[in-house]
């Protein structure tokens, strides 16, 4: 099956797009984004690997399914298009990385004139931090509405391709479903690192702030003579 795709990823996972499951799902999302407003825009699906080729990853940051709100998914997880409103999961992000190491989003002007912190990642994507979804789409307003489909077939065998091809890669996973895919990695030449979730109910409970993620995955970047992410 032809998939429109950064071509290391399509040399990567092309036994993949040639698998049943993954006509299946094909099938589905056509029909899903014919049927109902759907996010992200088709042709931003593949935006996490269309930024960050696969001998480019240095970091996994690993979400559950794109936001369902109308102009938020951009393809990359935890992340919002430009000048849009930052949901509670991202500020909790901003708010880490600014305790952590100090820095802040650039502020940009939304719709209405107003400043914003810019809640795009694509500068994250950029630097070899490869932002993906379990589910790589969702029905408008209805969170997991896409699961169960074959996503998370195909975004296990990505996870599996990085860890096999990739020598030094950070993964962080936050949150239950994330851990999870802690079996898939392999752990004696990666960085793993676990906490809760950044949404509120999870952030708040304890775990999330503090956690210092982002300090410490570019102390290990830089001890393996990798050039750290500039969050």
């Amino acid at each position: 099956m032809e998939v429109q795709i950064e071509q290391s990823w399509k040399e990567a996972l092309g036994d993949e797009f040639n698998k049943e499951y993954f006509a299946r799902l094909t099938d589905f999302v056509r029909s899903e984004y014919k049927q109902h407003t759907c996010y992200p825009p088709g042709n931003e699906i593949f935006n996490a690997f269309n930024l960050c080729p696969l001998d480019k990853v240095k970091v996994v940051i690993l979400g559950q399914d794109p936001y369902h709100g109308v102009g938020q998914a951009e393809g990359l997880c935890f992340s919002v298009k430009t000048g849009i409103a930052l949901p509670p999961s991202l500020v909790n992000i901003f708010k880490e990385v600014k305790a952590d190491i100090g820095t802040v989003p650039q502020v940009v002007k939304d719709a209405q004139g107003q400043s914003v912190y810019d809640g795009s990642l694509r500068r994250w994507a950029e630097q070899g931090v490869f932002l993906l979804n379990t589910c790589l789409t969702v029905r408008e307003h209805e969170a997991n509405s896409h699961s169960r489909q074959g996503w998370e077939t195909f975004t296990d065998a990505v996870i599996k391709t990085i860890s096999d091809r990739q020598e030094h890669v950070a993964f962080m996973l936050w949150g239950g479903p994330a851990k999870t895919k802690k079996k898939i990695i392999d752990t004696t030449k990666h960085l793993v690192l676990e906490s809760v979730h950044p949404s509120p109910l999870s952030a708040n409970r304890g775990g999330w702030f503090g956690n210092h993620h982002f300090s410490q995955c570019n102390k290990w970047l830089a001890q393996r003579g990798l050039e750290p992410i500039r969050w």
